[in-house]
């Protein structure tokens, strides 16, 4: 429970589904500022005292620094760009959290996602949300089957409004707080100005190249950009120009025109099957997306040595190198992948 409308009514759900006497708020304690913490938990434990069900609070700092903050900021220097939510749902809220729920006797872990699951024949499957704008089935993509299986999203079926009623009519103080839309370690969503202060550097002034390595001007370091970014380059071209592709050997990036960011194939790797075995078929059509907010789109796969080349029906804009591509079967998760 961070202690939002999300989790708040999630628990009031698990307790009418499950009972008072079986359910237990947690709280994961990630923050590097102690009084976020501080007052994350106090809001969750409000929650709970009003609905007369236990809360604890699990400090998660280490493992959170160690598992996500690390990987976000190793990958930014590799010139990839991360997604630190699908690594923390996969390592800490169903890792670390699942773990420490076996050790205290409980089997379940309910959460303020919005995706559904369902079981067919002892497998579980991961499916899109009810309402397709809170849909968050691909931040759970990496999950693995066990984790899924005893994962409970009962906010899959519910639209925010709902959630939000819900929790109103039971008077929590967080149904009119507004959605957090940043990266929770970084809120103002400055990554750059954090990456700085965690590695205790400036900028890295690097060249600006075109596609056939001409120089064209001086950036701030490669890590400080991202593919398909044209806003805040601080170059003058006399034309809009985007990031097409980034060097992170020679903190090189390279410019050039919208129309070129375009793929129509994508390479994936690390492929991960939530339900636990490759339901793959080559040829057959799927739908996927490259990132969050990616409207999903047409697509077959060929599998290869070391993942799967993804073949868009449509050419889609900027697959970027370390964001996740998550293949869908109709509304269900089939896998996810690394772009590469």
């Amino acid at each position: 429970m961070s202690g939002g409308v999300d989790s708040s009514a999630a628990m009031l759900l698990a307790m009418e589904k499950y009972g008072r006497d079986n359910v237990c708020g947690v709280t994961l304690c990630l923050s590097a500022d102690p009084a976020t913490d501080e007052k994350n938990c106090a809001d969750a434990k409000a929650v709970c005292d009003v609905l007369g069900v236990p809360h604890r609070s699990v400090d998660a700092r280490k493992e959170f620094e160690q598992t996500v903050i690390d990987y976000f900021t190793r990958e930014y220097f590799l010139g990839r760009t991360p997604n630190p939510c699908v690594i923390c749902n996969r390592e800490i809220k169903f890792g670390l959290l699942y773990g420490y729920a076996k050790e205290n006797g409980f089997d379940r872990i309910v959460t303020g996602h919005y995706a559904v699951t369902e079981t067919v024949g002892g497998t579980a499957f991961l499916k899109r949300a009810a309402d397709p704008k809170k849909d968050q089935s691909y931040v759970l993509a990496m999950l693995s089957q066990e984790q899924l299986a005893a994962a409970d999203f009962l906010l899959g079926g519910m639209t925010k409004p709902d959630v939000r009623a819900l929790a109103a009519s039971h008077g929590f103080a967080s149904a009119s707080r507004s959605d957090s839309q940043d990266i929770c370690f970084i809120p103002d969503g400055d990554y750059a100005a954090f990456l700085k202060t965690r590695c205790g550097i400036s900028d890295q002034p690097g060249d600006y190249i075109d596609e056939t390595g001409k120089i064209l001007g001086r950036h701030k370091g490669q890590w400080q950009y991202t593919i398909g970014q044209r806003k805040g380059l601080g170059i003058s071209m006399g034309k809009h120009v985007f990031v097409l592709g980034k060097d992170a050997e020679q903190n090189r990036v390279t410019l050039g025109d919208e129309d070129k960011l375009f793929r129509t194939e994508v390479a994936v790797t690390g492929l991960s099957f939530i339900s636990g075995e490759d339901r793959l078929v080559t040829g057959k059509p799927y739908t996927a997306k490259l990132r969050y907010a990616h409207r999903p789109a047409e697509t077959t796969v060929t599998l290869t040595g070391t993942g799967a080349v993804l073949t868009f029906t449509e050419p889609q804009r900027a697959p970027t190198p370390g964001q996740f591509a998550v293949i869908y079967d109709g509304n269900t998760v089939v896998c996810a992948g690394v772009i590469e």
